[in-house]
Parts: structure tokens; C-alpha cells; sequence
């Protein structure tokens, strides 16, 4: 266990006996005193390569529920660079604090000096509450940042380094192979998708929905995203606890995780939930729940890949056209989980989890 400018000793204590604590190889908590950093980096398996994953800003209400975050969401990512075939392991970290409020350039440059002082075995990018000037920041104090070099297509088309506009094209593409699976349709047209969370992945995700033809119905805390949504798109706005109960074909989490849980897979009505939301599944057992009510369910951290896809690929130099070519594979890659899942009469999520240990074991 190793601490980064200062540790908190009770906390320390209790990872290893802590619910989602899975044979982490370090987890490093993080303090400035000067600029009021609070982080946690959490590094689950390097055995593929360095660890890479998001930096998440959040005002949690603890910092127990900070340290189950990072946990989970860390060893989310050994799984996404697995089945992703990545050369890369997984991690995560988590700042405490309201990015609205909270976030300064000193604190990053911190957070920067933070994951600096990990040697490269730990490499950055940004998550919710953090961006690319963010990362930008960092890398002042550390090499260890992806996701801030623009990138341009053979046209010439130019975006920054943001990841989630390729987070949101591999859900896109996910779901497409989600409705030809389950409702035999080789296009969007007319299919219902209910999407929670219309933040910046979900913002782009809807609009692909849209010009595929797909009617949308959306949901968010934040109601000026869901106003941009309805005015642009022609969305149908609902209520945040409304969202679960709709009569459509696609449920697409696209926010915070642990969604499918008891409370609401009795009112899912939708066939399938595809959506780029990390740790959809509260525990493991509600993916089988999911597949005995007939829900198709894309696991979460393969239709997400697209991001980590794009952030790795950005570190090897490697053309837009190849990046996009490899997004969209994860549409192949969840025909795959999808037959052999139905053929072997088991829930797709252990078939995807079995596919990535195999890759990720040492």
C-alpha cells in the first residue's frame, strides 16, 4: 500500500476487507494541504500494461463512498482494456469536491503531481466532473495524461482530445447490435431509446440516435441539457424517476452506475438496456435478473469501450480512421458475447466477464 503526500490511516486499514476490494495491487490516497486536493488512485491489474483510466471530480458524501467508487470503477477498466484487446491495465481516480465549486488550476496541477510520483504505472485521462484543459493541467507536472491531442481525420476534420464523442459512437454501435439481436432490425428506425443522463456522452449518443431515425425519450438532473435535447432533437423529456418505467425498446444509462439493481429491473419495460454508464449492475446477480425477465443487456464496460479505445490509441500515434475502425468492432464483439451467451443458456455478463479474465490473468 503506498500513500501520496499523506495518507489516511483508518482508511488504509480497511481495504482489504473492504466489499470491493479485488486483489487491487495499490490504492493511493492523496492530500495537498495547500490547495485542498482529496483523491484516491486505485491501480486493479497491470499485467496487459499500465494502468489507464478517467479522473472522476465529484462531491461525495463520504470519503467511504469515494473509495467504493474508485474500487469498482478501477477494476471496471482491467475489464474494458481485456475485452478491448488494449495493451493496457486497469485504474482509476477520484478527486472529492464539487468540480463547480472546488476545482482551481493549482488542485489539478496537484492531482498531476500525484499520479507523477506513480512512475508511469498509473496514466490518466478525463472522467466526469474533469476535461481536457484539466488534463492539460496535469501534464505540466506528469507525462502520464492521455486524452489531449487533437485529432484529425483524412478529411481533415479536427477534434480535441476529448474521449467521450468515441465513448458515445461505440454505445451507438453497440446498441444497433443490441436491436439486430434481440428485435431482428437492421436499422434504428422508429426504435425507442430512453436515455438516462444527456451529459456529454449521452449528448452525443442521442444525437446519432436521432439521425438514425430512432425517437427519443430523455432524462437528467441537469434540466437545461434535457431542454437543449428536446429543442434540438425533438426528444420527449421525463422525469429522472420516471425514466425506468417507459414502454420502450432500448433503456440507455448513460450516468452514474448501480441502476439496475432490486428497485428497478420490476419496472423495466424495455427488451434491451444498452448504455455507456459505468457499473450499471449494483451487483452481479442483477445481470441475471436482467436475463431471466428476457432483457438483453450489453455489458457495460464492453458498449462503453470507445473511449479508453480512443485514449490509447492517441498514446501510439495511430491515425483517426484506425481508431474509428476499432470502435466500431465493439459491435462485433457483442454478436459474439450476445450467440455465445444464448447458445450456452448463460447471462451475457459472465460471458464477457470470462472473455476479459482470460485476457487479463497473469
Amino acid at each position: 500500500m503506498n500513500a501520496s503526500l499523506n495518507s489516511d490511516q483508518d482508511m488504509t486499514m480497511k481495504i482489504f476487507t473492504h466489499h470491493e476490494f479485488d486483489h487491487h495491487e495499490q490504492v493511493v490516497f492523496c492530500h495537498d494541504q495547500n490547495t485542498g486536493l482529496k483523491a484516491i488512485i486505485a491501480i486493479h491489474n497491470t499485467h496487459r500494461g499500465p494502468a489507464l483510466g478517467g479522473c472522476r471530480m465529484y462531491p461525495y458524501a463520504s470519503d467511504e463512498e469515494a473509495l467504493n467508487d474508485v474500487l469498482r470503477l478501477s477494476k471496471g477498466m482491467t475489464y474494458k482494456s481485456a475485452i478491448a484487446n488494449l495493451p493496457l491495465g486497469g485504474g482509476k481516480s477520484v478527486i472529492i469536491g464539487d468540480p463547480h465549486r472546488d476545482k482551481t488550476p493549482e488542485l489539478m496541477r496537484a492531482m498531476g503531481k500525484a499520479v507523477d510520483q506513480l512512475g508511469g504505472r498509473y496514466i490518466v485521462a478525463e472522467d466526469s466532473g474533469t476535461c481536457v484543459a484539466d488534463m492539460l493541467l496535469m501534464g505540466e507536472l506528469t507525462p502520464h495524461v492521455s486524452g489531449i491531442a487533437e485529432k484529425c481525420d483524412a478529411e481533415g476534420n479536427c477534434r480535441s482530445g476529448d474521449p467521450s464523442p468515441m465513448t458515445a459512437r461505440g454505445t451507438f454501435v453497440g446498441i444497433q447490435a443490441a436491436v439486430a439481436h434481440r428485435l431482428g432490425k437492421s436499422n434504428l428506425d422508429g426504435i425507442r431509446v430512453a436515455i438516462q443522463g444527456v451529459g456529454n456522452v449521452g449528448h452525443h449518443l442521442a444525437k446519432q440516435l436521432h439521425d438514425a431515425g430512432a425517437e427519443l425519450f430523455v432524462s437528467d438532473i441537469n434540466r437545461t441539457a434535457v431542454e437543449q435535447m428536446v429543442s434540438e432533437l425533438g426528444a420527449t423529456a421525463v422525469a429522472n424517476e420516471e425514466i425506468y418505467d417507459l414502454d420502450v425498446d432500448v433503456f440507455a444509462p448513460c450516468a452514474l452506475g448501480a441502476i439496475i439493481n432490486d428497485l428497478t429491473i420490476p419496472r423495466l419495460r424495455a427488451s434491451i438496456v444498452a448504455g455507456a454508464a459505468n457499473n450499471q449492475l449494483a451487483e452481479k446477480r442483477h445481470g441475471v435478473a436482467l436475463a431471466e425477465k428476457g432483457i438483453l443487456y450489453a455489458p457495460d464496460y464492453v458498449i462503453n469501450a470507445g473511449g479508453v479505445i480512443d485514449v490509447c490509441y492517441e498514446r501510439n500515434h495511430l491515425a483517426q480512421d484506425h481508431i474509428i475502425k476499432q470502435v466500431d468492432a465493439i459491435a462485433d464483439t457483442l454478436h459474439e458475447i450476445f450467440n455465445r451467451a444464448e447458445a450456452q443458456h448463460k447471462p451475457t455478463f459472465e460471458l464477457a466477464d470470462r472473455i476479459a479474465e482470460e485476457r487479463f490473468a497473469s
